[in-house]
């Protein structure tokens, strides 16, 4: 996914990941296609939780909900994830898409199930 590692803070259980969309992601109008948009934000939130579980845990989806605020076009993206409230059944994700210039492009929010990380992944 064109995907590079910026920051996490602990405290506020937040991820930091920069993304750089290959072009075969680009529309012939120069945008992102919104299915790879959801694709991103679903990388952010999912690391905020592996990271706010000290790789322990995984987030398996129950359902996403994205809304595309401006078109999100060619180009370096930054995206932040964070753990909104862990239980020990649900957790509840955000995540947020920004360009270089600090707009915000797009948002996500996710419910998720935690569930124990497969071995073999970074």
């Amino acid at each position: 996914m064109g995907v590079e590692f910026d920051n996490f803070d602990a405290e506020r259980e937040e991820i930091t990941l920069r993304f750089t969309a290959p072009d075969s992601f680009i529309t012939p109008r120069g945008s992102v296609q919104g299915g790879l948009v959801a694709g991103f934000l679903d990388e952010v939130m999912g690391w905020a939780h592996v990271w706010a579980t000290d790789r322990a845990e995984a987030p398996l989806n129950l359902e996403i909900s994205m809304s595309l605020l401006k078109p999100v076009m060619a180009g370096p993206l930054i995206g932040k994830g964070r753990v909104v409230r862990r239980g020990r059944k649900v957790i509840f994700l955000e995540g947020e898409l920004f360009d270089e210039a600090g707009k915000l492009l797009a948002r996500a929010t996710s419910t998720a199930i935690p569930t124990p990380r497969p071995t073999g992944n970074t």
